[in-house]
């Protein structure tokens, strides 16, 4: 399953990055993050609360961010599984400087397995590209409120 986003953040890429890479943010923008911990290897431990259509659950996994190009952008890599299946995932985030700010470039390629594989693409892709924009909606909510 491969997703997409384009976002325009009105400030500089420099504090755009560091946001995204901010564990405090990243768990109050996240939709249903319960728990967003640094681990000694690098990586965090999340815990979240996800519903898509009939199937709800919570998901506990691992994020870890590779690949980093401070401030043009990073790789991360998700893996997680609960009651209602499993997700794995990557997704390649790049920062453009642009005159009204910061462009955000996402792409994203997941696998889902279980009872939300059997949800199916047609409900599962509206719903993981409207999760991704929420993400990305607050994170811009939150780094203009503090620009301004």
């Amino acid at each position: 399953m491969k997703i997409e986003g384009t976002y325009t953040i009105a400030a500089p890429r420099e504090r755009v990055y560091a946001t995204l890479r901010d564990p405090a943010a990243l768990q109050q923008c996240i939709p249903g993050c319960q728990e967003l911990v640094l681990q000694p290897d690098g990586r965090y431990l999340a815990r979240l609360q996800v519903g898509i259509a009939a199937v709800k659950g919570t998901f506990s996994g691992h994020v870890q961010i590779a690949d980093e190009r401070p401030p043009e952008g990073y790789r991360l890599v998700v893996e997680g599984s609960g009651g209602p299946g499993f997700v794995k995932g990557e997704a390649t985030i790049t920062l453009h400087e642009i005159p009204e700010g910061t462009r955000v470039e996402v792409n994203a390629d997941g696998q889902v397995g279980g009872m939300i594989a059997a949800v199916g693409q047609r409900v599962l892709l509206p719903a993981a590209r409207a999760l991704m924009n929420q993400f990305f909606g607050s994170m811009q909510k939150r780094i203009e409120s503090e620009a301004g």
